[in-house]
Parts: C-alpha cells; sequence; structure tokens
C-alpha cells in the first residue's frame, strides 16, 4: 500500500521543498537558471584574503557548468535560452553568475553586467554566487536597490561552520563573518542561499549535521547541500593522494543528507541535493556521477524511514510542548 506524502510543500512524491516546487508556486510558470560566467576573479585567489582559492575549487572557480568567459555575457545566456525555448517556449529565466565570486568588483562593473542579463526577455531575476566578506557597503547598498527591480538571490558559500575544517580547506573567512552577512542581507529583504558540502576531510556525521542545524536557526531562504567530489589539479587531489582521507558512500551520504533535512525548517528551499561534477574531470567519489540514482535513492530511504523535512523539528517542538503541559 503506498504512503501518503506527510510533506506539504511538494507536488511529487519528493519529501523536502525542491527549488522546482517553489518556482511553480511562485511564477506559476517553468523557470530555469542560467549558469554564466561573468569574468570575476576572488579575493582568495588574488591575495586579498588568500591564495590559491578554496583547495576543491577547479580553475573554473566552482562555475564547471557556466558559459565559456571568453564569450560575451548574451551571448552565454541566448546559447542557453534558445535551446530551452524549443521545449519550454513559455518559459522564464534567472541570470544565475555562477562562476568565481561575482561581486568582487566595482558597482560600476556589477550593474554593467548584471542589468545586461536582468533586461533580458523573461528574465524574472537574478541569483548572484558570492562570498560573504566580499560584499562591500557600496555593493550592500546597490542590491538593495537591484532587489526592488527584479527577484534577487544572493547564494554565500559556507561549506562548514566549523573553524578547523574551514581553515583546511582554505575558506579565509570566519562564521561570523558569515552569518553577519546573513543578517545584513536579510535587513534588507534579499533572500539568502547557502552552500554546504558534506564529506569534507576528517568531518563527521555529527559534524555535517550541526552545520545543517545551525542554519535552520538563521533567516535564510533557501541552500544547497554538496557532496565533496575531488577533481583534477586542486589542492584538494594533492590532499587526498597524500592522507587519503575517508570519502563517503553512497549510502553513507544519503544517511547524513536525509538527517540534514530533518533538521531544517519546511519553508526553506532546497536548491540543490547532491554534486554534479564533469565526468572528465572527477578523481572521487565514482558514485556521484549517477546523479538521478543518488536522486532517486534518497526519495526511497525517506519513504523508508517514514520521514520528511523538518521531522525532527516538528518532533521536538511536539516534545516541549507536551513538556510544558
Amino acid at each position: 500500500m503506498k504512503t501518503k506524502n506527510p510533506f506539504l510543500y511538494t507536488n511529487n512524491n519528493k519529501r523536502y521543498h525542491t527549488l522546482d516546487y517553489y518556482y511553480k508556486t511562485r511564477f506559476q510558470s517553468k523557470v530555469f537558471k542560467v549558469s554564466l560566467n561573468a569574468g570575476f576573479s576572488c579575493p582568495n585567489i588574488d591575495g586579498t584574503v588568500g591564495n590559491g582559492g578554496c583547495i576543491y575549487c577547479s580553475k573554473l572557480g566552482s562555475g564547471d557548468f557556466a558559459g565559456e568567459e571568453t564569450d560575451d555575457l548574451l551571448v552565454q545566456f541566448k546559447t542557453v535560452k534558445e535551446t530551452l525555448l524549443k521545449k519550454w517556449p513559455e518559459a522564464k529565466y534567472i541570470g544565475y553568475f555562477q562562476a568565481h565570486t561575482n561581486t568582487y568588483a566595482p558597482v560600476k562593473v556589477l550593474k554593467e553586467k548584471y542589468e545586461k542579463i536582468r533586461k533580458q526577455e523573461n528574465v524574472i531575476g537574478l541569483n548572484i554566487a558570492t562570498r560573504p566578506d566580499a560584499i562591500s557597503e557600496e555593493c550592500l547598498d546597490y542590491l538593495k536597490e537591484l532587489n526592488k527591480k527584479t527577484y534577487l538571490t544572493i547564494e554565500l558559500g559556507l561549506q562548514t561552520i566549523h573553524r578547523e575544517t574551514s581553515k583546511l580547506i582554505n575558506r579565509c573567512h570566519s562564521l561570523e563573518c558569515f552569518t553577519e552577512m546573513v543578517k545584513r542581507l536579510r535587513k534588507e529583504n534579499i533572500d539568502v542561499v547557502v552552500h554546504i558540502i558534506n564529506g569534507l576531510p576528517y568531518e563527521s556525521k555529527e559534524m555535517m549535521i550541526e552545520t545543517a542545524k545551525y542554519l535552520n536557526k538563521l533567516d535564510i531562504q533557501g541552500i544547497k547541500i554538496h557532496m565533496l567530489h575531488i577533481i583534477k589539479d586542486t589542492a584538494l587531489q594533492r590532499l587526498y593522494e597524500k592522507e587519503n582521507f575517508h570519502v563517503l558512500t553512497k549510502e553513507e551520504y544519503i544517511d547524513i543528507v536525509i538527517n540534514q533535512l530533518e533538521y531544517l525548517r519546511p519553508e526553506i528551499v532546497i536548491h540543490r541535493i547532491t554534486g554534479d561534477p564533469k565526468l572528465d574531470d572527477l578523481i572521487e567519489p565514482n558514485w556521484l556521477i549517477k546523479k538521478f540514482c543518488v536522486l532517486n535513492d534518497i526519495d526511497k530511504e525517506m519513504v523508508r524511514r517514514d520521514t520528511y523535512q523538518g521531522k525532527r523539528i516538528e518532533n521536538e517542538n511536539k516534545t516541549r510542548t507536551e513538556a510544558n503541559l
């Protein structure tokens, strides 16, 4: 007998708040994010706060599926859009500034690049990926104004709340810096999506769950959950070859993700729930190649456990209420 899905924020079998559901509910339309490479650098690469970047980053700065940096932004955008139009002629689009740190430039430069995409037909918003230490006062003022013109989302990299891990992966910013920037963005009513990575070297299951529990206490609107993948020609590859640290199995990853989802408020949108590496560059883990198998196995295991996003919060609240009776 099929079990009824107890999760409210869904229009299919998912037991977590998917991005597709959120977009369709908010915009009454199919919405696609178009990944872009605007040619920005990163303060963690050029020596401003650090050198070499985060140890897992490729030379493309986590923009492996963004456009070609040598192509004009409009060329990048229209190339993707024209392909999607063939199947979804009524779709709407969000320009996703993905590669490197997309607020790391003078505001004049940011305006030129953002506005070029924002003004395209059927573009309903912008997603801007950046670091919490790379949003200047002038930039924040501009983002405040931009938020009045379009659906704006700032994606902040965090990866982990744990200081020693953050130091190991060369993040070069503090948890306090991150938390303060979340508060400042939310004060201006700008939506915030946070990136975290499961499987970082030497982190335990409990540590990864603690990261999710910490984020649940903040006023964030979305989260991206990645599985650490080791790619060629990175500092992470060199560390792995030297120390052979444990890489999560698919079963371990699924277990951790489900536990994290149980500690996240149902309203938080899950923008991503697994990694998406390029096959030619991937060293480990090989199971990550079969993305849809991972997604399906997460769904199956949540049904088997009869669980859903926010369930542990719900149970804890119920326990507290009963204790106070």
